[in-house]
């Protein structure tokens, strides 16, 4: 069962956040609370001990006050920072985690220009029919949402709590 949670729970959150971002530019805040809930389910059953939880949530800590910064000048949105601080806890005070913010960077960088190369095309598109979400072409922001979805799926075999299933 903890096995089945670690390679579902996590993933399909993601996944799910992802797709929500990309279709509404919205993501449910209840995506951030699973996660954050099923992993104080499960680290403990996968056999993380109190200081290591701790230090989990620590990295999620950390990761909200740099997330909250941003979103205080406006540079975030509010989804998206509750999405990364809760993905950081999954991935703890590990090199994991600075592997899976610097996919964010990475990913993040190369859908902000596919989205910035999108919108100078809008007439083109719009003229050519293409179902295209509006607020893609339109909005103000980016939907952040699709790079974290990506990043925890490339650095997710390398979190605590993969290993730790994949190695016991």
């Amino acid at each position: 069962m903890t096995q089945a949670i670690i390679f579902v729970v996590f993933p399909l959150c993601l996944a799910l956040a992802a797709c929500s971002d990309f279709l509404t530019m919205l993501i449910p805040n209840r995506v951030s609370a699973i996660l954050i809930a099923s992993f104080l389910v499960v680290a403990p059953l996968a056999g993380l001990g109190l200081t290591e939880i701790a230090m989990h949530l620590a990295a999620g800590a950390a990761v909200f006050a740099a997330c909250f910064a941003l979103f205080a000048i406006n540079a975030m949105g509010g989804g998206d920072a509750k999405l990364l601080t809760a993905s950081a806890v999954w991935f703890g005070l590990t090199f994991s985690l600075v592997e899976f913010l610097i996919y964010v960077s990475f990913f993040g960088g190369l859908l902000t220009l596919a989205i910035l190369s999108l919108r100078s095309h809008t007439n083109t598109i719009l003229a050519s029919g293409l179902p295209v979400p509006q607020h893609l072409l339109t909005a103000k922001k980016v939907p952040y949402g699709i790079a974290i979805g990506v990043a925890a799926f490339a650095a997710y075999p390398s979190s605590p709590l993969m290993l730790a299933v994949l190695g016991g």
